[in-house]
């Protein structure tokens, strides 16, 4: 007689609410956020229950993504990465692979491995108090998103997006989607030295980006921008990724870390 399959639940069913687990709903938030970036700035994008491919053509660092939404097969990945490396071929740019669990060697195809970057998360709670100083504002418009999408071109800094052109990585119609949130900081002169973003889905807030120019950092800045995104909804889990040189000052913000990713690269 034969005996009824029981199916157990792994957590990562393309059909289980996004409340499953923040695991869950984070990998769904990141690749929304990713997906809204590229299609603001001219991308194409795909979506199945196994990937999110956002990919703007052209260079845009790791704007260019592949982010796996479910633990890949392993009898299945080596066709699961020929998929991605076909949809990626046409374009400049390198396209990076995201993924929450850990991935085969992918060397000898051609990626490069730029590590394991951990993922943080914070409760609702109390928001430390920021360092006196400007705070960050709020951007209102596309001549500001244009200054805050330049900061981040020049902060991380991406030399291959200089000198940054507005339309580069985001569009003004991001100005419009209520999910998101821009902030630019100044220094005591004025001058913008901060870009600083929040994406809220999946019954998160996200710490999408928080750049300082280099010549500005060591004075409070990063400290006011993780403030202005905690009190902008002090009622949410927040979530991010982090280095491991901004890790520490994340966790003194009360962020725990949950995970690490696997983050690949691979050169057009």
């Amino acid at each position: 007689m034969a005996t009824a399959t029981t199916h157990l639940t792994t957590g990562w069913e393309p059909d289980l609410s996004d409340a499953d687990s923040l695991c869950l709903a984070w990998v769904r938030h990141w690749a929304d956020q990713v997906e809204a970036f590229a299609r603001a700035a001219g991308g194409r994008t795909a979506r199945d229950e196994r990937y999110l491919l956002a990919d703007y053509g052209r260079p845009a660092s790791f704007f260019n993504s592949v982010v796996l939404l479910a633990p890949p097969d392993p009898a299945a990945f080596e066709e699961l990465l020929g998929e991605i490396e076909a949809r990626t071929a046409v374009g400049t740019g390198a396209v990076y692979l995201w993924s929450l669990w850990p991935t085969p060697d992918l060397r000898a195809r051609g990626w490069e491995l730029d590590g394991h970057p951990p993922l943080l998360i914070r409760p609702p709670g109390a928001v430390p108090d920021p360092p006196a100083g400007p705070q960050p504002v709020p951007v209102g418009s596309a001549a500001e998103l244009a200054v805050w999408e330049r900061i981040v071109v020049d902060g991380y800094p991406m030399p291959d997006l200089q000198p940054c052109r507005p339309g580069t990585l985001v569009g003004p119609e991001l100005l419009e989607d209520p999910r998101f949130r821009f902030w630019i900081g100044r220094d005591d002169a004025g001058a913008p030295v901060t870009a600083t973003a929040q994406f809220v889905a999946r019954g998160v807030a996200g710490f999408a980006l928080g750049v300082t120019l280099p010549g500005q950092r060591g004075r409070g800045h990063w400290a006011r921008q993780v403030a202005t995104r905690l009190r902008a909804e002090p009622d949410r889990w927040h979530v991010g990724v982090f280095s491991d040189d901004s890790r520490r000052g994340a966790e003194q913000a009360g962020f725990v870390p949950v995970v690490r990713h696997t983050l690949w690269h691979r050169p057009r």
